[in-house]
C-alpha cells in the first residue's frame, strides 16, 4: 500500500469492518466536507486534499432565499444577493441547498424558532414526518412537519398550542436538513 491509496477492502479491514458499504458512506462524508476527493470508477483513487485547500474550516456559501412561516403561512420572498457560510457537512453535493429565515413559533418544540435559518436541500417530494418547505395551493408557503394521509395531507406544527393545516395538494420546495441560530443576549 505504500504511495498509493488503499482500496476500499483495505479500509474495512483497517477500521475492523465487515461491510464495503460503511466504507463508501464515510468516504461520502469525508468527500463532501472536503478533506477528500475520489475519482469515480476508479481503484486507489482517493487523494487527501491540502489542509490550506480545504474549505471544511471554511464552510459553504448558500443563498439566503428569504423568510418561511412557522406559523401562519406567508408569501414566498427571495432576495437574489442574500448568503450565507455553512459549515460543508450541511451542504447537499446532490442537490441544490439554500437557507431561509424562521419567523413564527410553530416549530418551537422542534427547537425551530423565530428568527433561526433552516438549511434546506431541494427536494419535490417528502416522508412521513419530515419537516419540509410547503407550498400551499394559494401560493403561501410554511414550514410544517409532512404526514400524508388517506386523503389529505396534514401539515402539522411543532406546537401544542396550534392547529395542523390540512389540504389535499402540497408542492413539497425542499427539506430541513440543519439549523444555524445566532445567539443573542440580552
Amino acid at each position: 500500500m505504500s504511495g498509493s491509496a488503499p482500496t476500499l477492502k483495505e479500509i474495512a479491514n483497517s477500521l475492523g469492518v465487515s461491510s464495503l458499504a460503511t466504507v463508501h458512506e464515510h468516504l461520502l462524508t469525508l468527500e463532501a466536507k472536503g478533506l477528500i476527493k475520489r475519482k469515480t470508477g476508479k481503484t486507489r483513487a482517493i487523494k487527501l486534499v491540502e489542509e490550506n485547500t480545504s474549505t471544511a474550516a471554511e464552510g459553504v456559501e448558500v443563498p439566503i432565499l428569504g423568510y418561511i412561516a412557522a406559523g401562519a403561512p406567508i408569501e414566498p420572498y427571495t432576495d437574489p444577493s442574500a448568503s450565507m457560510s455553512i459549515p460543508p457537512s450541511m451542504a447537499s453535493t446532490q442537490r441544490r441547498t439554500y437557507l431561509l429565515q424562521v419567523k413564527g413559533e410553530s416549530m418551537i418544540e422542534e427547537q425551530i424558532r423565530d428568527g433561526d435559518y433552516v438549511v434546506i436541500e431541494q427536494v419535490e417530494t417528502a416522508n412521513n414526518g419530515d419537516i419540509v418547505v410547503a407550498l400551499l395551493d394559494n401560493g403561501m408557503a410554511t414550514l410544517k412537519r409532512f404526514f400524508k394521509e388517506t386523503t389529505r395531507i396534514r401539515l402539522e406544527p411543532a406546537n401544542s398550542k396550534m392547529s395542523p393545516i390540512f389540504v389535499r395538494n402540497v408542492r413539497i420546495q425542499g427539506k430541513v436538513v440543519g439549523l444555524i441560530r445566532k445567539y443573542l443576549r440580552n
